[in-house]
């Protein structure tokens, strides 16, 4: 599990519309990776639109923005397409890049286990360091405290 002041591990994951990530071309930005469990899931599609909504914010702050989830690209473009999302998403399918950040997490519901991702969202620095890290999200008033540590992060 990577901890505050680790550097990112090395990736490069499709991203919805048939591009690609690398982490190591960061564009000169920091960056917003979050975790979520699942395309069009009532949480996870209200963190996106969040996100979204927030996007030009974030853009002020030298900051681009990444959702990550087990789906494929194509059910990326459908989600996106149906939220009209503006925040980009990255398709982690074989969840190595879950493992390597800690999210791929044993979890329960109705008395039973089950392997899922924990929300969790990482902002990492132009270097590619972790500069904080929010795990077991909830997503009300989580975007703000995103952006409000961003911001402090160009202060």
């Amino acid at each position: 599990m990577l901890s505050i002041g680790d550097k990112i591990p090395s990736f490069n994951l499709p991203l919805d519309g048939g591009d690609y990530f690398n982490s190591s071309n960061n564009e000169g930005k920091n960056v917003i990776l979050y975790f979520y469990p699942k395309d069009d899931t009532p949480g996870c599609t209200k963190e996106a639109i969040t996100f979204s909504e927030n996007l030009e914010a974030f853009e002020a702050e030298n900051t681009i923005i990444f959702g990550v989830s087990r789906d494929t690209v194509k059910k990326h473009d459908k989600f996106i397409y149906k939220h009209n999302l503006k925040v980009r998403l990255l398709s982690d399918e074989d969840g190595k890049l879950c493992e390597a950040f800690g999210t791929w997490v044993e979890k329960k519901m109705y008395g039973k286990s089950y392997m899922g991702i924990e929300r969790s969202t990482y902002l990492i620095d132009l270097e590619g360091k972790i500069i904080q890290i929010w795990r077991k999200v909830k997503v009300p008033g989580h975007i703000e405290d995103v952006l409000a540590a961003t911001q402090a992060l160009n202060a």
